[in-house]
């Protein structure tokens, strides 16, 4: 039996999003001065109100017979600001945390603190952009972040599958905006969170309070959206997507959506050397990125031959990055479940504890591999793609993607 991922209740999330993050500093408070030492906080920030800044993590240092530089990779405290940078630090560079003491540049790097970087105007225009320190102020909290795709919009926030900005971990978050979260498109103009579609790149930051679930979940404040997704090339042919649930010699069998411009739900491909196979960037891949419960969008022609489930040759298959979250059991009847859910009994053994209440909508694909009524019931055994959030109740209570019916009680199953 695969993992079975369960995430923190819903109560937790809202607690965690309605807690501050500090990385909100889209303005530079102008609070009254207040000195310390030899350092005048307020006198700085109010010089630094019109000068250009990078908030973020210090992600390179450099000290040679040429200078000390420092690259801050994260984003512009403007939209029109640098979003990394490579910054000279000099004798006049004046490195303080919030309250205006002064801080040493090895303890920034070596604790992994954020800070805002205010630089000169003069900046060159090679990627990434060079320039000089003026001021490195240390945030009283940490943040990180996260560049990649939305894979799911919920009511308020996104699913982001992608890879952390300051490690390249492949990540998965579950994203839940703020009270006064920024979002913005690729030109730094504002935008809606209704505005967010599924396939849209973002460039997001969170924390610091991070969930311990999987996926983990956090707050963030700060959202940068490239609304402009990219039209298929295979927009007028036939395709499924969905997930991949068995593979054997040089055929997949594919279970999901059919595309809008046509396709099935249930489909056995052949793949050769003609087949297209590419991740979501266009990267080309081998047959080996195929396997069993990963997420594709595959394109076919017209003709299919007519078998269950139909099969056909695959012209292009498009691998996603997006985790799939797999049970298998036996269905139990039970007075646990309401109307539109069913019981499983995970591993079909006598444990309650790994059990799932599975809820079946209108968008659940519920196939029988063994061809007729597709109507679950007590006594079948399933396999089921289900969402990756759960609730934390005994069982989890989770939404199901994918119901296959793989034996019924009152028939044989098939030969495999």
């Amino acid at each position: 039996m695969n993992k079975m991922y369960k995430v923190i209740a819903t109560a937790s999330i809202l607690t965690m999003a309605a807690m501050p993050v500090a990385a909100n500093a889209q303005s530079i408070p102008t609070a009254a001065p207040a000195h310390y030492g030899q350092i005048s906080l307020g006198n700085i920030l109010s010089q630094l109100k019109v000068i250009s800044g990078t908030m973020g993590q210090i992600t390179d240092f450099t000290n040679d017979k040429t200078g000390k530089f420092i690259t801050v990779t994260g984003r512009g405290v403007t939209p029109s600001d640098q979003s990394e940078i490579v910054l000279s630090i000099t004798k006049d560079t004046k490195i303080i945390d919030s309250k205006g003491k002064r801080v040493a540049l090895q303890t920034i790097m070596d604790e992994k603190k954020a800070v805002k970087a205010f630089y000169s105007p003069s900046i060159t225009k090679s990627i990434p952009a060079r320039g000089t320190a003026l001021t490195l102020i240390v945030q009283d909290q940490s943040f990180t972040g996260i560049d990649g795709k939305v894979t799911e919009v919920q009511e308020n926030g996104i699913v982001v599958t992608g890879k952390d900005i300051y490690n390249s971990n492949e990540d998965t978050m579950v994203l839940h905006f703020a009270n006064k979260a920024v979002i913005i498109d690729q030109n730094g103009k504002a935008i809606k969170a209704a505005d967010i579609k599924v396939g849209m790149s973002v460039k997001a930051f969170y924390g610091p309070a991070v969930t311990m679930s999987i996926p983990a979940q956090s707050t963030t404040n700060y959202v940068v959206v490239n609304t402009e997704v990219e039209e298929s090339v295979q927009e007028e042919v036939a395709g499924t997507n969905g997930i991949i649930t068995n593979v054997e010699d040089h055929r997949i069998t594919l279970i999901g959506s059919a595309m809008k411009q046509g396709g099935t739900d249930y489909v056995m491909l052949s793949v050769d050397e003609k087949t297209q196979i590419v991740d979501e960037e266009g990267n080309a891949l081998t047959k080996d990125a195929l396997k069993a419960d990963v997420r594709v969008d595959a394109y076919y022609g017209p003709v299919m031959a007519l078998s269950f489930p139909g099969q056909t040759h695959a012209d292009k298959i498009v691998v996603k990055a997006e985790a799939t979250n797999k049970i298998e059991g036996t269905i139990s009847a039970t007075d646990d479940v309401a109307k539109d859910q069913v019981y499983v009994n995970v591993g079909s053994d006598n444990s309650r504890q790994n059990d799932v209440i599975l809820n079946i909508s209108e968008d659940t694909k519920v196939i029988s591999i063994l061809g007729g009524q597709v109507e679950l019931k007590a006594g079948m055994k399933i396999v089921a793609y289900h969402s990756s959030m759960m609730t934390r109740s005994l069982p989890g209570i989770t939404n199901a993607e994918i119901v296959i019916i793989t034996q019924d009680d009152s028939m044989a199953a098939p030969n495999q």
